[in-house]
């Protein structure tokens, strides 16, 4: 186990940076890395390390959600307003329904299969977009109407909605049937995550502010309350509808907003941990894809993909309609919801694992989303952000 994770590390890192010298996101290095290692190449990673892989993949959302958390400055949502708001479902919703239409007919897959698979596909990505939003704040673009902080605040909630809609619909597979009732839970679970981690984070600053401690240790015991909220989520399944995975994130929300100056360290430390959940996360995802079968589906899959995402982009061009943006900021907003990679990697296997039917088919799709997305979407913010957004001086000059 030892050599094999040195040689995840080692060799995720190697290729990472390769694709970055590049100008390609590091995360198609590391999921090429674990596409080598894996069992359907070189066979060289440890069996007992993939017969956890889904609990270290769940470990690196938890980490990336947390992150997002103590990231999210609720202001920045009524800053932005309306089309923030639309921005954390309405693109996702399109994709979805798309997805539901499209997969059935050119996948022979089910429509509950489809929804599912398209739930898997739906979620922006955060490792890909935030720094570069982060890059256009700091060089004064698009900030005059606020572009990046709509991408950023409705990329983190948008990830949230897509999973807890994802939760749902396995849920559904698992159970053989359809009942109108399950999509009332959704909005149950929603709220009583909201409410479960708002609570449990407002209680974690008044720990904080009273005992002193390093904030390594604060970071454990977020940590393990994010643990326990999701062991929560699976006891609870069949009683009450409640999201693990919101409540996770609302810890990190409610942390900021109760604490900033310690959420502003925390994330610091959540981002040094997130380097060893990144490699991780990818590399275990590029093992667990049997390349033979992305091979034989990788045609048609890539279609339904470039049809799904026209449909997304229609959702973004919906939500932004009656705002000040002209048409090339709305194109912009438009290709930077593009990008996929951290949830496809954290829950593209999922499926697989319960045994449904469409498991190898939705990972398949999963990585080749990774694959044509996130470097679509980053070399398209890359090449027209600096002609198609308008530059604040006044940042720059700080």
């Amino acid at each position: 186990m030892l050599t094999s994770l040195a040689l995840i590390f080692l060799v995720g890192m190697l290729l990472g940076s390769v694709f970055a010298k590049l100008k390609l996101p590091s995360l198609l290095g590391m999921l090429l890395t674990g596409i080598v290692l894996g069992p359907y190449v070189l066979n060289i990673i440890d069996g007992s390390i993939l017969n956890i892989s889904a609990d270290l993949r769940q470990l690196a959302l938890v980490i990336i959600l947390t992150r997002a958390g103590l990231s999210l400055d609720i202001s920045e949502l009524k800053k932005v307003g309306r089309p923030a708001v639309l921005m954390c479902f309405v693109p996702a919703c399109f994709e979805i329904a798309a997805m539901a239409f499209f997969a059935p007919k050119i996948l022979g897959i089910t429509v509950l299969e489809a929804a599912i698979m398209g739930c898997v596909v739906a979620a922006v990505s955060p490792a890909v977009i935030v720094p570069r939003m982060i890059k256009l704040i700091e060089a004064g673009y698009g900030t005059d109407k606020s572009i990046p902080q709509l991408i950023m605040a409705g990329a983190s909630v948008d990830d949230v909605f897509v999973i807890v809609l994802f939760t749902s619909f396995t849920s559904l597979a698992t159970g053989g049937n359809i009942s109108p009732f399950r999509f009332v839970e959704i909005p149950i679970s929603i709220a009583l995550g909201i409410l479960v981690g708002a609570l449990l984070g407002w209680l974690l600053h008044l720990l904080f502010k009273k005992i002193h401690m390093r904030d390594s240790a604060k970071v454990l015991i977020i940590l393990s309350v994010s643990f326990l909220l999701l062991a929560i989520q699976k006891r609870l399944e069949h009683i009450i509808p409640f999201s693990g995975l919101l409540a996770v994130m609302a810890v990190g929300i409610a942390t900021l907003q109760f604490y900033p100056t310690l959420a502003e360290r925390l994330s610091a430390k959540f981002s040094k941990l997130w380097v060893a959940a990144e490699i991780l996360l990818f590399v275990l995802v590029g093992a667990t894809e049997d390349i033979r079968f992305a091979v034989a589906a990788g045609g048609k899959t890539i279609v339904l993909l470039f049809i799904v995402l026209a449909f997304r982009m229609a959702g973004v061009f919906l939500c932004l309609l009656r705002t000040e943006l002209n048409h090339k900021e709305r194109l912009f907003c438009m290709i930077a919801y593009i990008p996929k990679a951290t949830v496809q990697a954290a829950i593209g296997g999922i499926p697989l694992a319960m045994g449904l039917s469409c498991g190898n088919i939705v990972l398949t799709v999963a990585v080749l989303s990774i694959l044509i997305t996130a470097p679509l979407g980053a070399f398209s913010v890359d090449l027209t952000y600096q002609k198609w957004l308008s530059h604040n001086h006044r940042i720059i000059n700080r």
